[in-house]
C-alpha cells in the first residue's frame, strides 16, 4: 500500500530502442544501455494507453485537489481559532488534514504538469523526495485512519472516560508514533534507491515516482529490496485495517444497543460515511499492492489509475466526510463564511 503502487508488469517501462515518447514537440529516445549511478533525469509517461486524454483527465484531478485544498486548510483554520475545538476528535483531524495537504500537494502540482504541460523529466533528486513523501505520508494516513477509530471508539463505548484517556498529552504522543513510523520505515527507500547502479530505460510508465518503479531500472538483484517493501507495506496497512474493524466493531455493537432510535440512526450514518472514506483508501491501496504481486495480467492504465485513487480521493473526501458532516465544525465553519448560509 504503502511503497508498491506501481505493478510488476508497468512499474517501470522496458521498453526497447523503438518506443519513443514525444516532449514539447521534440523526439525522445532516453539512452537505454547506459550504466550510471545517479540517472540526471527519469521520464515519467503517465497513464500508459491513455495519453491522448491526459488533458481531460486532469480537470477532475485538478477539481479535487482544489477541494483538498480548500477544505484541510479550512478546518486547520477553524480548529486553530475556536479553542472550543480543540477536543481529540478534532485534534487528529487536524493531523489528518496536515498529512492530506502534504499528500495532495506532493503528487497533484507534478501530475497536472505531465497532463497539461508535457513536462515528462523529473531530475532525480526531486524523484526521490517525491517518492519519499507519497509512501511516508501514505503511511501516516492509514496510522490517523486508526488513531481516529481508537478515538471514536472510546467516545462512543466510553463516553465517560474520553477525555480522560484521551488526553492532550496522550493524543500528542500518538501523532509522534504515527509520524515516526511513517518516516522510519520508508526512508530506507530514497537511500536504497540512491546506491544503486541504473543501465535500463529512464522512462517510468506512472504519473509519479513509485519506489518498485524505479527500483526495477537498477542493473542489480532486486529481489531483496522488493520483498522488503511489500513486506512492510502489507504488513503495516493489514494491522491498521484490522485493529480498525476491530474498533468499528465495538462501536456498531455499542450503537445499535442505543435506548434512542433516532440516536441509532445517526450514529450509522456518521460511521457509514468514516467507513465509505476508509474502505476507500484501503481497497485502492489493497489493489495496487496485490496487482503488483499477483495481477500480470491486469491491463496498465486500470492500475495505474487506480494507484492515483488512494493518493487523491481520501485527501478529497476526509474534508466532506470527517468536516462537512460534522454539526459541531460546519457550524463554526459557517460562523467564519463572510455571507449568512440558511
Amino acid at each position: 500500500m504503502f511503497s508498491v503502487s506501481g505493478c510488476d508488469h508497468l512499474g517501470i517501462a522496458t521498453l526497447s530502442s523503438e518506443v519513443l515518447m514525444k516532449s514539447k514537440g521534440k523526439t525522445i529516445m532516453p539512452p537505454l544501455n547506459t550504466s550510471h549511478r545517479s540517472p540526471v533525469t527519469f521520464l515519467l509517461m503517465g497513464i500508459p494507453g491513455l495519453e491522448h486524454l491526459h488533458v481531460w483527465i486532469g480537470i477532475p484531478f485538478c477539481s479535487m485537489y482544489v477541494v483538498a485544498l480548500v477544505g484541510n486548510v479550512a478546518i486547520l483554520a477553524v480548529v486553530r481559532a475556536e479553542r472550543s475545538l480543540h477536543e481529540p476528535m478534532f485534534l487528529f483531524l487536524c493531523m489528518l488534514s496536515i498529512t492530506d495537504l502534504v499528500l495532495s500537494t506532493s503528487t497533484l502540482p507534478r501530475m497536472l504538469c505531465l497532463f497539461w504541460l508535457g513536462a515528462h523529466d523529473i531530475a532525480f533528486d526531486a524523484c526521490l523526495t517525491q517518492m519519499f513523501f507519497i509512501h511516508s505520508f501514505t503511511t501516516m494516513e492509514s496510522g490517523f485512519f486508526l488513531a481516529m477509530a481508537i478515538d471514536r471508539y472510546v467516545a462512543i463505548c466510553h463516553p465517560l472516560h474520553h477525555t480522560t484517556i484521551l488526553t492532550h498529552a496522550r493524543i500528542t504522543v500518538m501523532g509522534i508514533i504515527v509520524v515516526i513510523r511513517g518516516v522510519a520505515f520508508f526512508s530506507p527507500h530514497p537511500i536504497l534507491l540512491r546506491q544503486l547502479p541504473y543501465c535500463r530505460t529512464r522512462i517510468i510508465a506512472h504519473t509519479y515516482c513509485e519506489f518498485m518503479a524505479v527500483l526495477k531500472l537498477a542493473c542489480v538483484d532486486i529481489g531483496a529490496t522488493s520483498r522488503y517493501s511489500l513486506s512492510v507495506a502489507s504488513i503495516i496497512g493489514s494491522c491498521d485495517a484490522v485493529l480498525i474493524a476491530v474498533s468499528y466493531v465495538f462501536i456498531l455493537h455499542s450503537v445499535f444497543h442505543l435506548p434512542s432510535r433516532d440516536a441509532t440512526f445517526k450514529a450509522l450514518g456518521t460511521c457509514g460515511s468514516h467507513v465509505c472514506v476508509i474502505l476507500v483508501f484501503y481497497s485502492t491501496a489493497g489493489f495496487s499492492i496485490f496487482t503488483h504481486r499477483f495481477g500480470k495480467n491486469v491491463p496498465a492504465h486500470i492500475h495505474i489509475f487506480i494507484a492515483n485513487m488512494y493518493l487523491l480521493v481520501p485527501p478529497f473526501l476526509n474534508p466532506i466526510v470527517y468536516g462537512i458532516r460534522t454539526k459541531k465544525l460546519r457550524e463554526h465553519v459557517f460562523k467564519l463564511l463572510p455571507v449568512k448560509v440558511a
